[in-house]
């Protein structure tokens, strides 16, 4: 009698529990905008429903499936619901949901040439394809990576070993207050002290300033130290600002410094004819990071590193550089012509991330996507001509690549602490209503609240609505606070009687 290898189902159970996964999936991403744009639950009753023993049995798959698709699964923020600008949303595809699925059943690694080719090749071509989405020269090459921070790393260490070689002593980075903390820690990991990181103040619309780089770097070359490193933003997570690159780069090329494009946000809308505009001298940086599954609409995760001279990952990444006694990888090392991806990043074992871009675009094609990313750029103009001409509301900054921000500004609440914990307590009570998600950042030292507008299913009118439920939900703060305010004062007045 023929018996089943372990971990193994037969056809019909693998073929009714996938049927069911793809009709939960279809039908979660049919109705994404139903429902609270946050599931909010506490760690208790999670733990209560969740916190199990390891099962010593097996159960049906089906009944699985749907425990998860209807119960963890949808906990926490929804961020493809059209009315959710918190953070940076993503709206994720279809497409890329197969490919996801695709990439793990076919245990696809585009490591080594000789474990994962076709991979590999389809990882290629959909480089190729991203560097001419954003106009980029034909010398960038790279590899698709977790996300910005993985990025953001492996970008920063061709930068430090290039620079650098071995000796990191009195090495000095650059960047503004308003670039990612992944910067800081990434400089952080491949070895630099945080004194060596210096962070400037940025110029009135929030970029980072290339006179006073210069003029930085020129002190600090005074004082004996050694500057090799600039990172410029290209659309800041607290208002979408963009550095100026072209005039970075004249600073570094004078200088002789690195200079790192973090876009994780922003560099997407390079696709577009006025992104394009906006960041001009993109094709000047020697590292660019940017993550499809932001503006590029794929489900996490998915970041990507490109470098102008990509043969400076190799030289810090190559598996040879580091083998030690064992010729255990000898037999899978290239031959030059056929790549092997981990030799340019610091994953040996990678999945096949590339995949769910290739087949989203190649589904609905290059024109889509530029009009997707267009339309985010258009929803954030408009929200910030809402903002200016509502009576109650006011600009925080002016808006940026798909981020617009603004402050409600209450009767009696001049400015000052005060308005900064309205603002808070303003964010937490639309959160809390379920009907949007907004979050707060600062601007110039003031609380501010933010919207990121990137996600294609929202339209003008989820805009509009949002900000007029926001206008809502602060005249319920302000009336309650009022209310606390005079009970505050008629127990005041009876206890001085």
């Amino acid at each position: 009698m023929l018996t089943r290898p372990p971990l193994t189902l037969p056809a019909d159970q693998m073929r009714a529990a996938g049927g069911r996964a793809i009709e939960l999936i279809i039908e979660r991403m049919s109705e994404g905008a139903l429902g609270p744009v946050l599931v909010r639950r506490s760690r208790d009753d999670l733990e209560q429903d969740w916190d199990e023993p390891i099962p010593e049995h097996g159960q049906d798959l089906i009944a699985l499936v749907e425990r998860l698709a209807v119960d963890a699964l949808p906990s926490g923020m929804h961020s493809d619901h059209p009315r959710c600008f918190a953070f940076v949303p993503t709206s994720g595809n279809y497409p890329a949901v197969l490919a996801d699925a695709l990439t793990a059943a076919f245990l696809s690694v585009p490591g080594a040439w000789l474990v994962g080719s076709g991979p590999t090749q389809l990882e290629l071509v959909t480089l190729r394809w991203l560097r001419e989405l954003l106009g980029l020269d034909g010398c960038f090459g790279g590899l698709f990576v977790s996300g910005g921070s993985m990025a953001n790393l492996t970008a920063l260490a061709a930068a430090r070993d290039s620079m650098l070689g071995g000796d990191l002593t009195a090495a000095r980075a650059y960047c503004s207050t308003q670039a990612h903390p992944s910067i800081a820690r990434a400089l952080h990991i491949v070895g630099l002290r945080r004194d060596q990181l210096v962070v400037l103040p940025p110029d009135d619309r929030l970029r980072l300033d290339p006179a006073r780089l210069a003029e930085r770097i020129r002190q600090d070359r005074d004082d004996g130290w050694r500057p090799f490193l600039v990172v410029a933003t290209i659309g800041t997570t607290g208002t979408g600002a963009v550095d100026p690159i072209e005039e970075l780069a004249d600073v570094c090329g004078r200088e002789g410094l690195w200079l790192h494009a973090d876009g994780a946000l922003g560099a997407a809308a390079a696709a577009t004819d006025r992104g394009r505009r906006i960041m001009a001298g993109l094709n000047r940086v020697d590292s660019l990071t940017l993550d499809p599954h932001k503006w590029l609409f794929q489900p996490y995760e998915l970041g990507c590193v490109l470098l102008r001279r990509p043969e400076q990952l190799k030289d810090t990444f190559a598996m040879a550089r580091h083998f030690l006694d064992s010729g255990y990888l000898a037999v899978s090392e290239s031959d030059g012509r056929e790549p092997n991806l981990s030799d340019y990043g610091p994953q040996q074992t990678r999945g096949l991330r590339a995949l769910k871009l290739w087949l989203s675009l190649k589904t609905f094609g290059a024109e889509a996507f530029r009009a997707a990313i267009d339309q985010g750029i258009t929803l954030a103009e408009h929200a910030a001509a809402f903002i200016e001409t509502h009576p109650e509301l006011e600009p925080g900054s002016e808006p940026g690549l798909g981020v617009v921000t603004f402050r409600y500004r209450p009767p009696g609440v001049a400015s000052g602490s005060d308005l900064d914990s309205f603002q808070a307590m303003l964010a937490r009570t639309v959160w809390e209503a379920g009907f949007a998600m907004i979050t707060t950042t600062a601007v110039r030292g003031e609380t501010v609240l933010r919207m990121c507008t990137i996600n294609p299913r929202t339209s003008v009118r989820h805009v509009e609505d949002t900000l007029d439920h926001v206008v809502e939900c602060a005249r319920a703060v302000s009336v309650h606070n009022d209310r606390r305010a005079a009970k505050v004062r008629d127990r005041d007045g009876d206890a001085a009687v």
